[in-house]
């Protein structure tokens, strides 16, 4: 019996992922990880302590859940090699920067660093030659008729 022949790669792009995305890929999944985590946290709380504003609680809990969810689809899409994935990267790791610069300031260098060296790294990576070329795709695969 003869082996399945491998799918030709698509014009353009490399028949492996590159080391590079699957960082990235990783860093997402890590990071959606961290704040469905969190977002747990919040709704154990709601009910085991009294909140100083509920509807604030409700508010921070579902934002959590949300971008949580929100960065396991770019994570996935992006290690499919979608196109649009690279600018829901950019930002959520520019808002992750945005967190973490006052929170070193304040002191807690920690978690600041925790806020702060995976986005830089993700950063850097989002803007190499090898994930730019992996992550031209615009679409699904073409309809067939």
């Amino acid at each position: 019996m003869s082996r399945p022949q491998n799918p030709q790669p698509q014009a353009g792009r490399p028949a492996s992922v590159p080391p590079a995305v699957i960082a990235i890929s990783a860093v997402l999944i890590l990071e959606a990880a961290a704040l469905l985590v969190l977002a747990g946290w919040f709704v154990y709380n709601l009910f085991t302590a009294t909140p100083a504003s509920m509807g604030g609680a409700v508010f921070t809990t579902v934002l959590l859940a949300a971008a949580g969810v929100w960065l396991l689809i770019l994570g996935h899409f992006f290690f499919r090699g979608f196109r649009w994935t690279r600018a829901g990267v950019l930002v959520f790791q520019l808002f992750a920067i945005v967190i973490a610069v006052p929170t070193l300031q304040g002191g807690v260098i920690v978690a600041g660093l925790f806020l702060l060296l995976p986005p830089a790294a993700v950063l850097l990576l989002l803007f190499s030659k090898p994930v730019v070329q992996h992550t031209n795709r615009v679409s699904g695969e073409p309809k067939a008729l």
